[in-house]
């Protein structure tokens, strides 16, 4: 969502900040501003629109300061405008704010009762005269900031500074992530590593109720009420692959491209490649317990609910063990009842997605296991799960999840064979040869990814549908809803996943000729009935988009478009047919020239409600 960076130290503040902002467009923003000491004072400048807009206005802009703060606004409370555009600016305090303030409203009305006059449109203006009021009071900034805690309610992450103290910041949490970078005594507090791994590996995290108060070339952290607290130094350890798309001219197709690699990478802790068997070493969970297990509880949003939808289906045919999914906004809010004999598994690319974090704390609160899966290590649910798995497919820029999603899938699918050994279902002959299949989908992967051509040409037909309909069955059934997805996404338009059994109950009143109907057919045992679901949309106008097994003639036949995928076993089918799919939304959205990267509306990460 929202982006934050501040910085206090040596150098130029406008230009750290700058970078560091643009680390973090790929998370979605509609505005963008700084504020940063000059002559006593925290000169603001903002702008509307994207970040190159600031840079045009911050061109002529100096600055004699040190200390800094900076932000990328992307609109909840107020509409997208310079208005209501961060840093926020009361008498002598600025701040920056990710996340949503609940009761905003009375908090606004008690000021308005006071006669404060209020600029903006939104929540995080609120939090400014907040803290004014308690520097004009007499308070230092880290004095005013523990005032002003018990009043706000909800999420937040803000930056704060005060012309009172130049040399300060002051950070505060709940929710949202921010992370303190240190390095040679300068700081720079984020809310991605992103914008702090091209100036040090050095990082600390902040927790749930916790401030940061940095003051000249000295920290500390505190809880809320002021208690000291000790953390440790923590090394990141990403490659600064950001900036570079390596001559793609989308971080997405450059992704997308990536996920040969990323596959290879998420499978390697997990394989012994000597004897082709599973192996996990921090499941938080002893293979005693794990034999014990009666049900498997999948938690997620978005891409990653698909990926675990997936997941249901490899784990209850491998493990014979019953798994339920939940997207994780109706998860924390259905009072769910869990067995006891179970373990959670939460899936978080960003690993701050708020229903999904929530989620976690509300099963940690019973006590049960937990495992994350998410790309980015020490992340809040990485943290706060008791075991912990790793997609490790490297940063992802595009705000439509490609490699992460094929890297969450294969780490899945492992465990999936893993659970099946340690409960017995699994002989070890059986486990060779799915591993083997597994290891083989790089080079597979490469093989697909020979058909963006082929949708670079055709999305200049495939744009003229009224609407999608994706359709599959068994374990392809989720990569459908995905497919369907991305189209929505990145292409904005009509699209929707069924399992190919549910036609005649709905869907086929939708088909005539302006429908484009995209299935997936492997040679499975649902291979005939897909097809003779397919001879129904046929019948009825509906433009057949096929990915199926080799040289299908039957499939070829009744498709305006086939696409033939290797052969290969129904485990892995689903990260190879998505693959097509993800390449079909790319050229779309690029033919209909939308901004593939950062799609309207979307974020990266979802740190709120």
């Amino acid at each position: 969502m929202c982006g934050i960076v501040g910085y206090i130290g040596p150098q130029d503040p406008k230009e750290i900040i700058l970078s560091g902002l643009k680390c973090l467009e790929y998370r979605g923003y509609d505005s963008a501003g700084v504020s940063i000491l000059h002559q006593g004072q925290f000169k603001r400048v903002r702008a509307h629109g994207k970040l190159g807009n600031l840079a045009e206005k911050l061109k002529s802009e100096t600055f004699d300061g040190h200390t800094g703060i900076g932000h990328t606004r992307w609109a909840t409370h107020g509409v997208p405008s310079e208005r209501n555009a961060h840093p926020h600016k009361v008498g002598k305090v600025s701040i920056v704010h990710n996340g949503i303030i609940e009761n905003y409203l009375q908090i606004r009305q008690e000021l308005i009762e006071e006669g404060i006059k209020i600029e903006s449109d939104t929540d995080s203006e609120l939090i400014a005269h907040l803290l004014n009021k308690e520097v004009n009071n007499g308070l230092d900034l880290f004095s005013a900031v523990k005032a002003i805690l018990p009043k706000i309610q909800g999420a937040f992450a803000v930056l704060a500074v005060s012309e009172s103290e130049p040399d300060t910041m002051v950070a505060f949490k709940n929710g949202p992530p921010l992370i303190c970078g240190i390095n040679q005594k300068e700081f720079i507090i984020a809310s991605d590593i992103q914008a702090i791994v091209s100036y040090t590996k050095n990082a600390m995290y902040l927790a749930d109720d916790e401030i940061l108060l940095v003051k000249g070339k000295e920290f500390q952290f505190y809880d809320f009420d002021g208690n000291k607290v000790k953390k440790e130094v923590e090394i990141i350890d990403w490659t600064n692959e950001r900036a570079e798309k390596e001559g793609y001219p989308h971080y997405m197709l450059k992704e997308i491209n990536e996920q040969p690699r990323a596959v290879a990478h998420a499978l390697a802790p997990h394989v012994n490649l000597a004897t082709c068997t599973t192996k996990f070493d921090d499941l938080g969970v002893d293979t005693t317990t794990l034999a014990k297990i009666e049900k498997v509880y999948i938690v997620a949003c978005g891409t990653s609910f698909y990926s675990g939808f997936v997941a249901k289906y490899a784990i209850e045919k491998l493990a014979r063990v019953p798994v339920e999914i939940d997207i994780a906004s109706e998860f924390r809010y259905r009072n769910p009842i869990l067995a006891k004999q179970c373990i959670v598994i939460v899936v978080s690319q960003s690993g701050e997605t708020a229903d999904t974090l929530a989620a976690l704390r509300l099963v940690n609160e019973m006590g049960l296991p937990t495992i994350s899966v998410c790309n980015v290590k020490n992340s809040t649910i990485d943290r706060e799960s008791k075991g912990s798995l790793y997609m490790n497919s490297g940063p992802e820029i595009g705000v439509a999840s490609t490699k992460a999603f094929t890297s969450t899938l294969t780490v899945l699918e492992l465990f999936a064979i893993y659970l099946a050994r340690v409960k017995n279902q699994l002989t070890l002959v059986d486990e060779k040869t799915l591993v083997q299949e597994i290891v083989a989908l790089p080079s597979q992967i490469e093989v697909v990814l020979a058909y963006s051509k082929f949708f670079a040409s055709a999305s200049k037909t495939l744009k003229e549908h009224k609407g999608f309909l994706y359709l599959a069955r068994g374990i392809n059934y989720p990569i459908a809803l995905e497919g369907a997805l991305k189209l929505k996404e990145l292409c904005y338009m009509h699209a929707e996943g069924y399992a190919a059994g549910e036609m005649k109950h709905g869907p086929l009143a939708l088909i005539d000729k302006n429908m484009a109907v995209v299935v997936i057919a492997p040679q499975d045992s649902f291979y005939e009935k897909t097809v003779s679901s397919l001879e129904e949309a046929k019948a009825r106008g509906g433009q057949i988009i096929s990915i199926g097994t080799g040289e299908d003639k039957k499939l070829a036949s009744i498709s305006r478009h086939y696409l033939s995928l290797p052969k290969c076993s129904w485990l892995v089918s689903p990260i190879l047919s998505v693959i097509p799919l993800q390449l079909m939304a790319y050229h779309m959205a690029e033919a209909l020239g939308h901004d593939v990267d950062q799609p309207r509306n979307l974020a990266k990460s979802v740190t709120v409600e």
